[in-house]
């Protein structure tokens, strides 16, 4: 009486409110690339990219400087011809300028700037797509496993029922002499065995719901109901990891890296105005404080860069030619993985069907052996071991049929089909 009483107590507190909340698989991989830590850096990304932009597009306009000097001079320009009246200069000479310099023409290097700006930053978006993505086989491992838990906690219990009504009527057959009185201790020593392994399956449970809480970023509770996803995979169409998205866009980077290059080489066409006051101005023989101003054009053009644009283009051309190789090294290894794991599902499915029919031919063990137990042809203890039996073919049959939807959930994220 002392174990039903402790074992109803356990079961009560486990499966209180479980109408309460529900959860799906779907919603622990939405859960987790919205509420994982990494999946901040998006956010942070798109602030580094616009200020990037900023930075590129201040130099569209104008650029101001504001120069000022005050020098001594030990010697001067002085007129080496006699009574010209012209003063010399003093040795102590004063100048303030501001000058402005507008970019009027680069080659089209600030947008090619801005554009490799912009892939750089999909490709580490991307990035963080792929670390997000690889997440969801862990995200698989746990949900399933807690599901295995659930379908051992409920399987418990049905054999416990089942002990219970069966020691009720050994209980009867020892007051009237059919069986042995120590028959019932067999079925009670039993019953403190399911308990014990109820309490481990619930401890296990526990912890991988914390776990999966922790991932995915919410707040499950104990009560929650976990739906039993019905996965369905499919042999037909390509890959469509973000791996591949990541590979694409490394490449496009490299690519404008490449015409970036390719404009460093054109002439660069600025105006600049500077407008100052000195002592002296702009004429050096006048030896007093003037204002001035300066107007003009002025070219740059590097003719000549020793080959440094063709050896970076080279180099260039290397990186994307390792890119090509992870790619297929990438998809060699995918598609390795696919057939493993195709080969898990085709094993799996074989051994559900004989696990039914061992539970089959088991039940009807279990049903011989409990008319034999009645009429105290067998022990309680060959009882118990037959349905021990039927318990441990029941809970395989229930691991290879989660074991088999989480192969082929993996085989989904493997293949890409839950991007």
């Amino acid at each position: 009486m002392k174990t039903f009483l402790l074992y109803s107590l356990l079961v009560c507190t486990t499966f209180l409110g479980y109408s309460q909340n529900t959860l799906s698989l779907e919603a622990c991989y939405a859960h987790l690339e919205t509420h994982y830590p990494l999946a901040q850096q998006r956010t942070i990304l798109d602030q580094q990219e616009a200020a990037e932009r900023s930075a590129i597009k201040a130099k569209t306009r104008p650029q101001l400087n504001l120069n000022a000097q005050a020098t001594y001079l030990s010697d001067v320009t002085q007129v080496p011809i006699p009574n010209t009246g012209i003063a010399p200069l003093n040795n102590d000479q004063y100048r303030a300028t501001l000058s402005a310099n507008q970019l009027i023409y680069n080659g089209g290097k600030i947008k090619a700037t801005t554009y490799l700006q912009h892939i750089t930053t999909d490709k580490k978006k991307k990035a963080v797509e792929v670390s997000l993505y690889q997440l969801k086989q862990h995200v698989n491992q746990l949900y399933f496993a807690i599901l295995l838990s659930v379908d051992q906690i409920e399987l418990l219990e049905l054999r416990r029922v089942q002990l219970e009504s069966t020691l009720t009527e050994v209980k009867s057959g020892v007051k009237n002499g059919v069986l042995l009185p120590t028959s019932e201790k067999n079925i009670e020593t039993e019953l403190l065995r399911i308990l014990q392994q109820t309490t481990e399956a619930n401890n296990n449970k526990t912890k991988f719901i914390a776990a999966l809480a922790a991932l995915t970023g919410t707040s499950i509770h104990a009560e929650t109901q976990f739906e039993k996803p019905l996965v369905t995979t499919t042999a037909e169409g390509t890959l469509n990891r973000p791996e591949i998205g990541l590979f694409s866009l490394q490449k496009q980077e490299i690519e404008q890296q490449k015409n970036l290059l390719s404009k460093t080489v054109l002439p660069e066409l600025s105006g600049f105005a500077t407008g100052g006051y000195g002592n002296p101005g702009l004429n050096m023989l006048e030896n007093d404080f003037k204002t001035f101003y300066m107007l003009g054009l002025q070219l740059n053009w590097k003719v000549f860069d020793w080959n440094s644009n063709k050896n970076k283009r080279q180099a260039l051309e290397v990186s994307k030619a390792l890119v090509d190789s992870e790619e297929a090294v990438f998809r060699l290894n995918t598609n390795i993985a696919l057939n493993d794991q195709k080969k898990d599902i085709e094993t799996l499915e074989n051994t559900l069907l004989i696990d039914q029919q061992l539970i089959a031919l088991q039940k009807e063990i279990v049903a011989a052996s409990n008319a034999q137990l009645k009429n105290g042809v067998i022990t309680t203890a060959d009882y118990t071991t037959q349905l021990t039996k039927l318990y441990e073919a029941e809970n395989l049959f229930n691991q290879h049929k989660t074991q088999l939807q989480l192969a082929k959930a993996n085989y989904n994220v493997i293949k890409g089909l839950n991007n």
